[in-house]
């Protein structure tokens, strides 16, 4: 079941509600979560952010509206690590050839070190998303964090011990 978006309450206790779900994964898959959600607030700071803490997946949208159709692009991390999805992505260039999948619309790339997220051919992806919004980013605004939902039951985050 899913439960209510998370707006009335103080921006502290959305954050620590986002830290008690990143913390949830592995060491390491936290720590990148969290390199890569500054990355992108630098990229985006008017982005609003949508927070899904799903069965499959734990992910951040960075978005041009309260809408999750309004999407660039958005982290998504499951116990077997992290990746940056392009909701838009199929309709993107993509001369590298970095973004995977096959849908008619989302395209992913796997995220190994938030030094992937900074190299200049990922960059270009991300902004080319951007450039091709319907409704554009608004002019600088604070930070706006909403959980949109939470599910009651979860694939685990973190990789069984015997797992390598």
């Amino acid at each position: 079941m899913k439960s209510p978006p998370l707006t009335a309450t103080s921006d502290s206790n959305i954050e620590k509600r986002l830290a008690e779900f990143i913390d949830k994964f592995d060491p390491a898959n936290a720590r990148l979560i969290r390199q890569c959600r500054v990355e992108l607030r630098k990229l985006m700071p008017a982005a609003i952010e949508l927070v899904y803490d799903n069965y499959n997946f734990f992910v951040i949208g960075y978005c041009t509206t309260p809408r999750a159709s309004d999407c660039i692009v958005s982290i998504a991390a499951a116990a077997n690590g992290v990746g940056i999805s392009f909701y838009q992505g199929a309709t993107l260039a993509d001369p590298d050839r970095l973004l995977q999948g096959s849908g008619k619309q989302n395209r992913f790339i796997r995220v190994p070190s938030v030094k992937a997220l900074r190299s200049p051919e990922v960059l270009a992806l991300i902004n080319a998303a951007i450039a091709q919004t319907k409704v554009p980013l608004p002019p600088k605004s604070a930070v706006r964090t909403v959980i949109q939902s939470v599910s009651g039951k979860q694939r685990p985050r973190r990789k069984p011990a015997d797992a390598t």
